[in-house]
């Protein structure tokens, strides 16, 4: 095997590596969501409100959240190092700006932070990344495109890349997973409704907006209750290995907090998972409901299909293991 296909080979491993931690990282967002507190001293002086008053602001906002269906975000979530790390596709920090819509899911977003980078000085330090229809496309830079044949974005067809390993329940449980993405914070919403500790902190600034500060907790048997988007694709004992599973980790339990301003929208949105290697923080600011997500795929003669590149990768597999000893090096 010559040395220019052993460069190709490494150079889309490298690609595809690259793609797949992105993906895990914004996926990863699935049970996470921080504590970076960009609030104006949340001090407050006045009654708290009654559970009943907590719970009536928490169901206001849901709804009007639900059936705004968008938003402008900006997320910064921060992953400590370890098995978690990992698990998420990268360690560090990672923030996501752009404009993302729920029920479907779809992303116009920019990713950037150190987690993308992390083991490899070559990757790209930002990736634009569209969702729509459960394809995935990501602008891997120029760097990426000397690998991919000149395309500089790579698609990432979910869907057929499940069947493709034809495994339908798979496929159910990714789409399903990323239709209940946290970052959709109406559902986030719903859940912290079921949280038995739901209470109200007071009032906040939130970049100039006036708010009032709410907090729960769930534990993670709690979460698998709340969870829709499980409950579609996993049946109730695979939700309770899911859940044992997540508890061997050493998470107890998710603490939210969110700030609702005075058009029952919630501004900001924190997550705090703690785990016995750090804590995984999630902070989310939203603005603009009902902003337009409306993606156009970048064109087919600039796309290179990520289920090419497994096939692709495969054949020089085989090719390498034809050619016995011949070195490349």
């Amino acid at each position: 095997m010559t040395a220019g296909v052993v460069r190709g080979r490494r150079g889309r491993q490298r690609v595809a590596g690259a793609v797949l931690s992105t993906a895990l990282l914004c996926v990863g967002a699935v049970a996470c969501g921080g504590s970076d507190d960009k609030s104006d001293n949340a001090a407050d002086s006045g009654k708290p409100q009654s559970r009943s008053q907590v719970t009536e602001v928490i169901t206001a906002a849901y709804k009007k959240t639900s059936a705004a269906k968008s938003a402008k975000v900006k997320m910064t979530m921060s992953t400590p190092p370890g098995e978690m790390g990992k698990a998420m596709g990268g360690a560090g920090e990672m923030k996501m700006t752009g404009v993302m819509g729920w029920d479907p899911t779809v992303m116009d977003v920019t990713v950037s932070g150190s987690a993308l980078t992390e083991g490899d000085p070559e990757a790209p330090e930002k990736i634009r990344m569209l969702w729509s229809d459960n394809v995935m496309y990501m602008n891997m830079g120029a760097k990426a495109a000397k690998d991919m044949g000149g395309k500089q974005w790579v698609k990432m067809d979910l869907n057929a890349i499940m069947e493709k390993a034809g495994d339908d329940k798979l496929a159910k449980q990714m789409t399903g997973g990323l239709d209940s993405m946290n970052q959709d914070p109406a559902q986030q919403l719903a859940m912290l409704l079921d949280s038995p500790n739901l209470k109200h902190l007071g009032s906040a600034q939130v970049n100039g907006e006036q708010t009032q500060r709410y907090k729960g907790r769930l534990t993670v048997k709690e979460m698998a209750e709340s969870n829709k988007g499980l409950k579609d694709v996993l049946s109730k004992s695979e939700r309770d290995q899911l859940f044992k599973n997540i508890e061997k980790s050493g998470i107890k339990g998710y603490d939210t907090e969110v700030w609702v301003n005075e058009d029952d929208y919630p501004v900001r949105m924190d997550i705090d998972i703690k785990t016995p290697e750090g804590t995984v923080k999630t902070s989310q600011t939203f603005s603009d409901y009902g902003a337009a997500t409306k993606v156009t795929p970048p064109a087919a003669k600039d796309t290179f299909d990520m289920m090419k590149m497994f096939e692709e990768l495969g054949k020089l597999g085989e090719d390498s293991k034809g050619a016995g000893s011949d070195s490349a090096f």
